[in-house]
């Protein structure tokens, strides 16, 4: 008898391509060609760092790069739990834990919450990777219904509660959202908390883009509410809000000991977060105010251009995200990933196209999100402007050679 040990694991078969990433050859073809691209598929912005993060990297002066504490350099737990008051909640440094990125906050987050085969709940559409870090962590994704016609708001109780089984153990909320844009208004979230103390469980909340809500909304932290503190998990990272998506710091927050310390178990398995670059982390947090609000203004402004042209594309549905800076827009063609490589392999417009994410990905549930694409409006003004016309023309034009083949 033989037996096959060179197979991949089912994991690595499993582990799904990010939709985000996955149409990269067909951009890096283009540009071979000479074709510029507008890169509306991936949430990297082009607001410049601030230089104090910049400055206090360079101004690391020790003779050797050593490691760190597993949790993270005491200075930048300090950090964090005191610009958490600026948000009237009280969390302690031993509340807060570094990690590698908001990726690993969320691996580590399903890892200790839930054992293999354990279910969390998450509203889709979600973070695409969300599906990558449950697999790794053996964790299945139950995926709660909402939808573009009312802003993909919160599901319903009943909704919720109809999915929940005996190996629920989380529920995971993600406001402002990505890639919808939505922002969760505390009734929602009232709601969810309630749910999770009836049938005990945790309450994950992704908050990455906590600063940015626009038309005068106010963020809720589920660590607002009452009587979450022994179940709520908050999974953050500087990556957006300083612009600063190559540094890898992450970080998680909870009040729940028992938890924080089982995190900890983790972390000294993986050594510790970057150094450096949490250097740059406490002067961002330091110095958040003299920057936070031009880049909330400048996110706003741009949601506002992309929606006027949005508006002018016949077919086209979406509804104004009220934070982060996405947008996911039902657009009039049957097939958004065809349609997005289509707009990279054969059409352009004085040698520019625009490059869009395919939105089934960030679904979990076979067939929906087909024709919606996720739009991140991390350009500058002008090259948003340019990038939804020329989206307009491709639409058009590929709108068209389907009706031509059809007949």
């Amino acid at each position: 008898m033989t037996f096959d040990r060179m197979r991949v694991s089912n994991r690595a078969v499993l582990m799904p391509e990010s939709p985000i990433r996955k149409l990269a050859p067909y951009a890096a073809e283009a540009k071979k060609r000479g074709i510029e691209i507008y890169h509306l598929n991936i949430g990297q912005p082009d607001i410049h760092t601030p230089k104090p993060i910049f400055e206090a990297i360079k101004n690391f002066s020790s003779d050797i790069l050593p490691y760190g504490p597993s949790q993270g350099l005491i200075d930048l737990r300090k950090t964090i739990a005191e610009y958490f008051t600026r948000y009237n909640i009280d969390v302690e440094p031993d509340n807060v834990f570094i990690t590698t990125g908001g990726s690993e906050a969320i691996i580590f987050t399903f890892m200790v919450a839930c054992d293999v085969g354990d279910e969390v709940l998450i509203p889709e559409p979600f973070y695409t990777n969300y599906n990558g870090f449950a697999e790794m962590a053996g964790v299945s994704i139950i995926p709660l219904s909402t939808t573009v016609l009312n802003g993909f708001r919160c599901p319903s109780r009943e909704e919720i509660e109809s999915k929940i089984t005996r190996r629920t153990k989380a529920i995971l909320v993600c406001s402002p959202n990505n890639p919808t844009g939505t922002v969760y208004s505390r009734e929602e979230l009232e709601m969810v908390a309630s749910i999770a103390r009836k049938y005990n469980m945790f309450i994950l909340s992704d908050e990455v883009y906590r600063e940015f809500t626009f038309d005068n909304i106010t963020h809720t932290s589920i660590l607002h509410l009452m009587d979450v503190e022994d179940r709520a998990v908050i999974m953050d990272s500087i990556s957006k809000r300083f612009s600063a998506c190559g540094a890898r710091i992450g970080f998680l927050v909870s009040k729940n000991k028992n938890f924080i310390k089982s995190v900890l178990k983790l972390g000294q398995a993986r050594l510790c977060p970057p150094t450096i670059e949490q250097y740059g982390a406490i002067a961002g947090f330091k110095m958040i105010d003299n920057f936070i609000s031009d880049m909330r203004r400048k996110y706003e402004k741009r949601r506002d251009i992309v929606f006027e042209e949005l508006n002018k594309i016949e077919g086209v549905y979406a509804q104004k995200p009220e934070g982060a800076f996405y947008t996911v827009t039902r657009i009039p063609v049957d097939d958004a990933e065809d349609f997005t490589k289509w707009m990279l392999t054969e059409f352009n417009v004085d040698k520019k196209t625009t490059m869009v994410a395919p939105a089934n990905g960030f679904y979990a549930t076979k067939g929906k999100g087909k024709d919606e694409v996720r739009i991140a409006f991390v350009l500058k003004d002008e090259d948003l402007r340019d990038a939804i016309k020329i989206l307009k023309m491709g639409i058009e034009e590929y709108k068209s050679r389907v009706n031509i083949k059809e007949s």
